[in-house]
């Protein structure tokens, strides 16, 4: 059984940054490849980043590309999204994903594994 919390959400202003963490628990943590998503109110949920759980390859989505860093540290069961130049676009609930395989993807269909979000506020 994985487990995935996200914390580190909160409210700042446009320009700022935030550092999200999500830990987890599962011996087979440092071999999966993680993502983050994000959901917007009254909008579909969408791909934001990922890590390979093999060479550490990352993805982005086009609209954080440059702003926001996807890492892990498979020491602490952990993975990070740094995010920097923040928009008031970028408000959502924050939610990270985990596969069953080291294979990133960017459909949300083909994570297994779910965290509860942390919200996200960026003020104009």
């Amino acid at each position: 059984q994985v487990q995935l919390v996200e914390s580190g959400g909160g409210l700042v202003q446009a320009g700022g940054s935030l550092r999200l963490s999500c830990a987890t628990s599962g011996r087979t943590f440092s071999s999966y490849a993680m993502a983050w998503f994000r959901q917007a109110p009254g909008k579909e949920r969408e791909f934001v980043a990922a890590i390979s759980g093999s060479d550490g390859s990352t993805y982005y989505a086009d609209s954080v590309k440059g702003r926001f860093t996807i890492s892990r540290d498979n020491v602490k069961n952990t993975v990070y999204l740094q995010m920097n130049s923040l928009k008031p676009d970028d408000t959502a609930v924050y939610l990270c994903a985990g596969r069953g395989n080291s294979r990133p993807r960017m459909a949300e269909n083909e994570y297994y594994y779910w965290g509860q979000g942390t919200q996200v506020t960026v003020s104009s």
